[in-house]
């Protein structure tokens, strides 16, 4: 069956091929057209058919459908906001004309010109004074009534995907609200949007394996950025005090369902708060946007509501860990007494693993899953938080939380550390972990610590997975379906 799809589909190509051969023999090559004036889109005419009823118009957009019959036919242009139907009949456009348009196929771009008027059906339609071809699809879209159903050729060829699909072309229009949305929140606040390098010499702010790279003029090894963070708080040194940026990261990691080896992180600072102060802007920005782009604050994800217009939980990770894997952590005192309580669960460690990791490992296995509904996590072991200002009193512990959504890590963040003579010993300890096996771990950045010992007062911070959030806005399964060009491997 599917070498006979192939088949048919390579005539109908051939057949594509020698209708513009015709065209371009007859002096009517559409290719050679420049411009097209559009007045409106689709959603403009139906928005605004009182006043536009009789009136002349013209759109442009992909010709989906066509309904010949005889001297009248009756064809659906698609365009960025939707479809509208033409009626076209040959008395309008003429002989010549209107023999043309009958040999158009489904998936050529046309410019329509004509008047608004409203049909006996009821549909909104443009009386069609004139059709041109702008542009030839030599190869035939996917049969309408399925639409493109094969998910690995959607994320590979998202420009098909688009054409067929309404509800992939909404998630990405919503996408780039979301984003605007974003942007707007933090410019009232006083964000100061920036641009940090990309291709850097040492990949830090994250626990991340970088990919690699080699600049020849400089004869210099390089990473891919796995974090925006190091390069913002330099900023923040510098005296810009809120400083935010939205860009790609790179990590050289696996892919399934919320990882994708390049994705959109965003990251802001703000001079003299701390970590609550990020939970509450947290709290304000995500409630901003879904009522900006959803018109609510409730939204459904996979069946399941989740509440951001009630206040956010705030628990610490102790206390998580204490409710949903009945573990005490306030009764484990030594590195054997973590090993103990982690073979007790089932809960496998490493023989690097120092006692605060063992409870990030416990908090992972029983306690994420379990918060579906908005929820900061705070106060995490200091082994797995290097950036991190400890929490007074407690040594063990630092001023860092994750915000949770359907069990998932939508952001991650900190009262920074801003001591540079602490900084300088955890990135020392970050190396010993390097050197045990771990090569995700940090490695020191002396530029980083200068700009430290030159001051950077009390700073929050925080990190947010972009794409997840727009996974949850638009109730979408998997990171790719919020990527227009997701990671693929090479079909050959």
């Amino acid at each position: 069956m599917e070498q006979s799809n192939q088949n048919n589909v390579s005539e109908q190509s051939a057949i594509r091929r020698e209708k513009l051969s015709q065209l371009q023999a007859a002096g009517q090559d559409p290719f050679v057209i420049t411009k097209y004036d559009v007045t409106h889109h689709a959603r403009d005419i139906k928005d605004q058919f009182d006043s536009l009823e009789g009136k002349s118009v013209s759109v442009a957009g992909r010709l989906l459908s066509k309904r010949v019959m005889g001297k009248a036919s009756f064809c659906h242009v698609q365009d960025l906001t939707g479809s509208i139907q033409a009626y076209v009949a040959r008395d309008d456009l003429g002989v010549d004309p209107y023999s043309a348009f009958k040999k158009y196929d489904i998936g050529d771009l046309v410019g329509l010109e004509g008047t608004v008027f409203r049909t006996k059906t009821g549909e909104i339609s443009i009386h069609a004074k004139g059709m041109t071809l702008l542009a030839k699809s030599l190869q035939p879209l996917p049969e309408k009534f399925h639409g493109l159903t094969d998910t690995d050729r959607r994320y590979r060829q998202r420009y098909v995907d688009l054409i067929m699909n309404e509800e992939s072309r909404d998630t990405f229009l919503k996408r780039s609200r979301i984003i605007a949305a974003i942007r707007r929140f933090l410019d009232e606040k006083g964000f100061i949007e920036v641009e940090t390098p990309i291709l850097v010499s040492n990949a830090g702010g994250a626990a991340a394996r970088p990919f690699l790279t080699h600049h020849n003029a400089l004869d210099e090894d390089f990473k891919l950025r796995i974090s925006l963070e190091l390069y913002l708080k330099r900023l923040i040194v510098g005296g810009l005090e809120r400083v935010f940026e939205i860009g790609r990261v790179f990590r050289n990691e696996g892919v399934d369902t919320r990882h994708n080896p390049e994705f959109t992180l965003m990251e802001l600072y703000q001079a003299y708060t701390d970590y609550h102060g990020m939970m509450d802007l947290t709290e304000e920005m995500y409630r901003y946007v879904a009522q900006t782009v959803l018109g609510k604050t409730t939204i459904t994800y996979n069946g399941v509501e989740m509440d951001l217009g009630k206040p956010f939980e705030r628990i610490t990770m102790v206390d998580a860990v204490k409710k949903y894997a009945g573990v005490d952590w306030n009764e484990v005192h030594t590195l054997e007494d973590a090993r103990r309580v982690a073979d007790e669960k089932g809960v496998h460690f490493e023989d690097r693993h120092q006692k605060g990791e063992i409870l990030a490992l416990l908090f992972e296995e029983f306690a994420e899953k379990n918060l579906i509904q908005p929820t900061f996590v705070m106060d995490h072991p200091i082994e797995i938080s290097p950036l991190t200002k400890k929490k007074p009193g407690m040594p063990d512990f630092v001023e860092r939380f994750e915000f949770f959504m359907n069990g998932w890590e939508m952001a991650n963040a900190y009262s920074e550390l801003n001591d540079p003579i602490d900084q300088r010993a955890r990135f020392a300890a970050q190396e010993e972990q390097f050197a045990k096996g771990d090569d995700e771990a940090e490695h020191t950045d002396e530029d980083f610590l200068n700009a430290l010992e030159i001051g950077m007062p009390p700073t929050g911070g925080i990190g947010y997975g972009i794409d997840r959030m727009c996974m949850l806005l638009t109730d979408s399964p998997a990171i790719r379906d919020v990527l227009l060009f997701p990671t693929m491997k090479p079909l050959d």
